[in-house]
């Protein structure tokens, strides 16, 4: 039980942190609120390194939960406005291949702990590092044209375009810029505007993304792979980082990929090819394949399970959401859509042993397949191509059927 609420508090302030995200990425603009979110992160880590009880470890845990939960949002935000729409794709997927080698790194730091009594502390020293790096370096990068412009600050927004994009291109930018809502009453936008006809589709589509991605039980191999590894005779250590490289091999490939298939193909081949691996997983858990063959398909299923999820619907989502997203909602749909990826994804961590336990994997991975297939059938139905379009020229686009 203990354990488990380390996990899940970290979880329940990342719920915290995404809700209000849109709120101070509008509010203090996208730079501020990069280095915002990295001071619980250093709080949090530093209070986890020196507790000597459980409450303290919660608390820490808690702090860094929130800030987790603020950047992603702002990341997404922030990489789909300073970048240009050539390859806007590639720059949102480096965001991911960011993560997998944090996971990776991670994974290095903490092989000691097993050895060395205390280093688990040690571990939490260095997570204060990337985010004293981020709040330090982000001062000295540009802010986004679209909030300045949003704010009404047009000379500071033709300034940082200048900065970005080189003086020929701020003329074609600022034009594009008032295509958009200009919206000086940003602030004013009210969560029930988020779900009124006009933006109402667009976040629902948002929404439905985050869950599928979190219903596909994506977390729950994460969660499941040391015990997969153990019964097939390889040691954990060993089974997280080849884990680990499957997923950042998969983003490499998405991020070559992003701006020449499109978003909207690498959503439907990424979860069509976890369908199939949730099915090869499923065909593992009957009784018809031997032990042997059972640990193969297992194994090869887990790892083609992360492969395809990091060709697709690891990066695109947060992607596109910062896409398809008026400018005037962004910042606070995207909130909205991250709240209810944590909230489902801290379900599905709490849920999945017991629910292993009492329907058995075959069941289990048969009901994840499933909802990788009706993601399949959603994006098809659902989700609009935005390879190559400016961010005006998309909402332009979406503008009618809100």
């Amino acid at each position: 039980m203990a354990e488990g609420l380390v996990v899940s508090t970290c979880l329940g302030g990342a719920f915290v942190g995404s809700m209000f995200s849109g709120w101070i990425a509008d509010g203090i603009g996208r730079r501020r609120a990069f280095q915002l979110c990295a001071l619980p992160m250093i709080i949090g880590a530093s209070m986890s390194a020196i507790t000597k009880n459980l409450w303290g470890m919660l608390l820490g845990r808690l702090f860094v939960g929130t800030g987790m939960g603020i950047g992603p949002a702002v990341a997404a935000l922030y990489v789909s406005e300073v970048s240009p729409a050539y390859v806007r794709g590639a720059y949102g997927s480096s965001t991911q291949i960011a993560a997998c080698l944090g996971i990776l790194v991670a994974l290095f730091v903490g092989l000691p702990a097993k050895e060395i009594l205390g280093w688990w502390r040690i571990c939490f020293w260095v997570a204060t590092i990337p985010a004293a790096f981020l709040a330090l370096f982000m001062e000295f990068c540009a802010e986004s044209p679209h909030w300045l412009f949003k704010r009404g600050r047009g000379a500071e927004a033709e300034a940082e375009l200048e900065r970005l994009f080189g003086g020929l291109h701020v003329k074609y930018s600022m034009a594009e810029l008032s295509k958009s809502e200009r919206g000086d009453d940003a602030d004013a936008v009210k969560f029930s505007e988020l779900i009124s006809p006009r933006n109402f589709g667009v976040v629902f589509i948002g929404s439905t993304l985050f869950a599928l991605q979190q219903l596909s039980g994506i977390n729950a191999v994460f969660y499941f792979s040391s015990t997969v590894f153990k019964n097939a005779g390889v040691p954990s250590d060993s089974g997280n980082i080849c884990v680990g490289i499957a997923n950042l091999s998969g983003s490499i490939i998405a991020m070559i990929l992003m701006d020449k298939l499109g978003r909207r193909v690498l959503l439907l081949g990424s979860f069509l090819g976890m369908a199939i691996a949730m099915g090869v997983q499923a065909i593992a858990a009957t009784s018809f394949v031997s032990s042997s063959g059972a640990l193969s398909l297992s194994l090869g299923g887990m790892l083609l399970f992360v492969l395809t999820f990091s060709l697709g619907a690891g990066p695109v989502p947060s992607l596109l959401l910062s896409e398809i997203f008026p400018n005037r909602i962004r910042a606070k749909a995207m909130a909205v859509c991250m709240a209810v990826h944590w909230v489902i994804n801290f379900f599905v961590g709490l849920l999945f042993l017991r629910l292993l336990e009492q329907l058995g994997p075959l069941i289990l991975y048969t009901i994840f397949g499933s909802f990788c297939f009706l993601a399949v059938i959603y994006v098809k139905r659902n989700v609009m191509e935005t390879k190559g379009k400016t961010l005006q020229e998309i909402e332009m686009a979406l503008l009618p059927q809100q």
